[in-house]
């Protein structure tokens, strides 16, 4: 795949993830910010607002100020424009493995704009459970992040198989 195919998808995917989740947290602060819990389909889903500022299920919220910045915002930061470049530079990826690492990009970066607007807190809104069994608190960037590893995860598991049930050529 070209470059500027490949930048095209990177935009695409990387733009719809950020997009979702900040028109979602916006929508979230306005109607649950200081608001009661809302339950559906028997306590199975949940929408709460909360912040975090930790990680993905509040990892890392433990640290010291410092620390955390430098884990939260520059080292996430630095990665994330490490998966962009990946993306963007590698012409053996496919269409779906581009657009798996720009959707997982795109949560992060989400994410990482929180942090940056809201003092290195990230607005989380949903939850999902039955009875004590629950889900941290959780937003669309991150369910963006899971999407993403998930078809990086089968597309390699995919290509796995195929090369296994190939013979191998004569020679």
């Amino acid at each position: 795949m070209g470059w500027l195919k490949r930048a095209g998808v990177v935009v695409l995917w990387l733009g719809a993830s950020v997009g979702c989740d900040q028109a979602t947290k916006a929508i979230a602060t306005e109607h649950l910010k200081g608001g009661p819990v809302h339950s559906y389909l028997g306590d199975t889903f949940r929408l709460l607002w909360a912040t975090n500022d930790g990680a993905f299920l509040s990892l890392g919220s433990n640290l010291p100020d410092g620390a955390r910045f430098g884990v939260l915002t520059v080292a996430v930061g630095l990665l994330l424009l490490g998966i962009v470049g990946y993306a963007l530079a590698s012409p053996k990826l496919t269409m779906l493995q581009v657009a798996g690492y720009a959707v997982i990009a795109g949560g992060g970066l989400s994410n990482w704009v929180d942090r940056a607007r809201f003092g290195g807190v990230v607005v989380d809104f949903m939850n999902l459970g039955v009875g004590s069994l629950r889900t941290g608190i959780f937003n669309v960037a991150d369910l963006a992040i899971i999407a993403g590893i998930v078809v990086l995860f089968v597309d390699g598991w995919k290509k796995d198989r195929e090369r296994a049930v190939t013979p191998p050529a004569p020679g």
